[in-house]
């Protein structure tokens, strides 16, 4: 009678986890995935109202020149639904401008004719940072010495306007961090990426992309509503007492609860990325078919300094699936702490996107706020790009937070330690 070799253990279904299950699944290794949640995705999940709006758990979208999206994703499958590329932004005066291609066709958005936003001088320096990320591989520009994006953009050349009107509005909403003090190395990759790709969403929302790989794993490898108590060598104990044996033990969970696993185990202490970046998500519906986006596409950016609607997209002027017929959806981004209650916050949002949008905005159906403490890993000069990923004979971890914020950070990571075990 033979004996079924150990899976390896994985804890956590979101990408970085799912995408390390896929490719030992791949190479025919058993894997076991545990996650505490009901449903697959981890930071990547997609809630469905009754009334049949569908609501990413945060503004969310997949940069389609991803490599590792590339690698691991059906883009057909997915019905992916693009963006234009580009953005209205709101100035700090009140005024609105619409730049169209702002990174692929610098010298036509930024017209001197119908943008206020930058000198042709600063025009230029995009159309110089083109040609730049253009030359590297992605992995040559997260390679590169950094600074904060601030100070790499200052020290480019680019005025405060600029500055101030486009790069904090647009990148600090990429970063979640309107003063740009994530690395510049980072800023140069996502640059690139919105250089030589597409922002989309797939037609039924992000979750999409995490239920993908679910499914090609075999039925019973994704264990949902399982909480683990601590990891103890190649065993996990979970809190109902059961001990599972693996033989491995990957940790792909977000950063506070892998420290949290890890303590008292053979890993690094204190070496887990814990520092996060917050936001909150508001989700607002129209009583209409008419979308206050026009149906553009476009993504709005507010330049004030001390707004609360950061960024406002309009999910199903992109995707017909994510509202029902007849009714628009608004996703309202505000980054940061604002130690406002959600009625407090919604109330004010209100009264900024009544002036933004004219006043039938305070008329407008609030559906529900997602406030996320830990959406995105801090990411500042100096940081490594790469953690180390193996932290004892059988025990790993992967993850955006143990390399830097991003969806192709979080596969890349998993996809590394697939690649450790199956040389064991």
């Amino acid at each position: 009678m033979t004996t079924s070799p150990k899976p390896v253990i994985i804890i956590g279904a979101g990408m970085a986890g799912l995408g390390c299950a896929t490719w030992l699944h791949r190479a025919g290794r058993p894997v076991l995935v545990l996650d505490a949640a009901d449903a697959v995705g981890g930071r990547v999940r997609t809630d469905v109202t009754p009334e049949g709006f569908r609501l990413d758990r945060g503004f969310q979208v997949l940069l389609t020149n991803y490599p590792e999206a590339r690698r691991i994703f059906n883009y057909d499958a997915l019905q992916l639904r693009a963006f234009r590329s580009g953005a209205v932004i709101r100035l700090d005066d009140g005024r609105e401008t619409t730049l169209q291609n702002p990174l692929q066709r610098p010298l036509a958005a930024f017209s001197a004719l119908t943008s206020p936003i930058g000198s042709l001088p600063d025009k230029l320096r995009i159309l110089s940072l083109v040609r730049h990320v253009t030359k590297h591989t992605p992995e040559e520009l997260l390679a590169r010495p950094a600074t904060s994006t601030l100070a790499f953009l200052q020290r480019y050349g680019w005025s405060e306007q600029m500055i101030n009107s486009f790069f904090k509005p647009f990148f600090g909403g990429v970063f979640l961090d309107r003063e740009l003090s994530t690395a510049s190395n980072f800023f140069e990759f996502v640059f690139q990426q919105f250089v030589t790709g597409e922002a989309t969403v797939p037609a039924l929302g992000m979750q999409q992309l995490p239920e993908q790989l679910a499914s090609r794993l075999p039925a019973g490898t994704v264990r949902l509503s399982t909480l683990v108590a601590a990891v103890e060598g190649t065993q996990v104990r979970l809190t109902s007492g059961q001990v599972l044996e693996g033989a491995a033990v990957v940790v792909a969970t977000d950063g506070p609860a892998a420290r949290r696993l890890l303590a008292g185990s053979e890993g690094p202490e204190g070496d887990t990325a814990t520092a996060a970046r917050h936001t909150t998500c508001t989700y607002f519906a129209t009583p209409g078919g008419h979308s206050p986006g026009r149906n553009d596409k476009l993504l709005r950016l507010n330049a004030a300094p001390d707004a609360l609607a950061h960024n406002v997209a309009f999910p199903a002027d992109v995707s017909g699936d994510y509202a029902p017929a007849g009714r628009s959806l608004i996703s309202v981004s505000t980054h940061g702490e604002h130690g406002l209650s959600e009625a407090a916050l919604t109330a004010k949002l209100r009264e900024e996107l009544a002036v933004w949008f004219g006043p039938a905005a305070r008329q407008w159906e609030h559906l529900r706020s997602y406030r996320i403490p830990a959406a995105l890993p801090e990411y500042l000069a100096g940081q490594p790009v790469r953690q180390p990923l193996q932290l004892a004979d059988n025990l790993y971890r992967c993850g955006d937070w143990a390399a830097y914020p991003s969806l192709n950070a979080a596969l890349a990571t998993g996809r590394e330690v697939a690649e450790m075990l199956l040389v064991r």
